[in-house]
């Protein structure tokens, strides 16, 4: 009997230390994974010699739900279906310094998770910031440069505040 009870003893100890073990390593490789840095595009914005007249254009030829900014896509997110997500559409005057210090003609905007963590370890890596984050109710913006000197607009969104907005300043999404 007590060989019996001493067996019993001797294999859940072992399953007791096998699985705290399994958790503790698994838990382990979870925090080493690379972090998820860019999630979907966030917006396209680019050049163009009048504004008005291209976003006019793409309304009447390719129906995009026009305003004064360009146009919003709205769609359903992957990993939760009854969340939107948001993606903007821009057209800028050819005479914009907003994508400064690039000359390039046009400027991605990238939906991204924790932008604090991800700076900090783009700074690490010597990428070039170019200013400093700054916060909205609707997210979280810096700007990087790529290796060939185009400017990047990162965005941590908060896609429901940014759906407020736009119902607030009536603006239709294009679906």
């Amino acid at each position: 009997m007590k060989k019996t009870t001493f067996v019993i003893l001797a294999l859940a100890t072992s399953f007791g230390f096998g699985f705290a073990f399994k958790t503790i390593i698994t838990k382990q490789a979870n925090d080493q994974q690379k972090m998820k840095k860019v999630t979907g595009i966030g917006g396209i914005f680019f050049k163009c010699k009048d504004p008005n007249k291209m976003r006019e254009w793409y309304k009447t030829h390719l129906g995009l739900n026009t305003n004064e900014y360009g146009s919003v896509f709205e769609w359903r997110q992957a990993t939760d279906s009854t969340k939107k997500g948001f993606s903007q559409w821009s057209p800028f005057t050819d005479k914009t310094k907003y994508f400064e210090p690039s000359t390039k003609e046009f400027m991605i905007n990238y939906r991204v998770e924790n932008l604090e963590v991800l700076v900090e370890e783009l700074k690490k890596e010597g990428v070039t910031i170019t200013d400093t984050i700054e916060t909205y109710d609707y997210g979280k913006f810096v700007h990087i440069m790529d290796v060939e000197g185009n400017k990047i607009e990162l965005w941590e969104p908060n896609d429901i505040e940014y759906e407020k907005l736009g119902e607030q300043m009536g603006i239709e999404t294009t679906k």
